[in-house]
């Protein structure tokens, strides 16, 4: 049972960490949105910002990925379930990624933790998923508006109105 009371314990404090960092990366998307917005700047400049900003969510996500891959490993070096703190990070990166190809395994007791941790990270990196498909909808509604000809009397609600976002 305690594995199941460690394992769950880490689920929430993983998906805490991760809702923090995302909340954080969305305020940081909105205000640079917002001053995008508030400029005009020519279109390929616009889109070297639009990659950088993506470029730079995707490495903050991994880091965050890290962060909570090195809070698993230390749980198992703690418990007694890795031998070591190499090992122990492998193997939480690898079950994290739901990849399971790294060889090692954790002490029969604690096994059921490896797959709370895999259920744990296709959780994490579904809300990253989402994440950076939800912040590139943005940019792409912006990027439009930008691209399309100026049409007279039309004011940007309406133009962006207008586009439909491919799904």
């Amino acid at each position: 049972m305690d594995n199941w009371i460690y394992g769950l314990a880490l689920v929430a404090l993983t998906l805490a960490i991760h809702a923090a960092g995302v909340t954080f990366m969305v305020s940081v998307v909105h205000v640079t949105r917002l001053q995008l917005k508030r400029r005009s700047l020519p279109l390929p400049h616009v889109f070297a910002i639009v990659i950088g900003a993506i470029t730079a969510m995707g490495l903050l996500l991994s880091g965050l990925h890290g962060i909570e891959a090195a809070f698993w490993a230390a749980a198992y070096l703690w418990l007694g379930a890795l031998g070591s703190p190499e090992a122990a990070i492998l193997y939480s990166v690898d079950a994290m990624a739901t990849r399971g190809a790294s060889g090692l395994t954790l002490q029969p007791h604690w096994r059921i933790m490896g797959a709370l941790e895999a259920a744990n990270g296709m959780l994490l990196f579904g809300i990253s998923t989402a994440f950076i498909f939800t912040v590139m909808q943005f940019y792409y509604q912006d990027l439009v508006f930008r691209a399309l000809p100026g049409v007279p009397g039309e004011r940007e609600q309406d133009l962006i109105a207008k586009v439909q976002v491919p799904t």
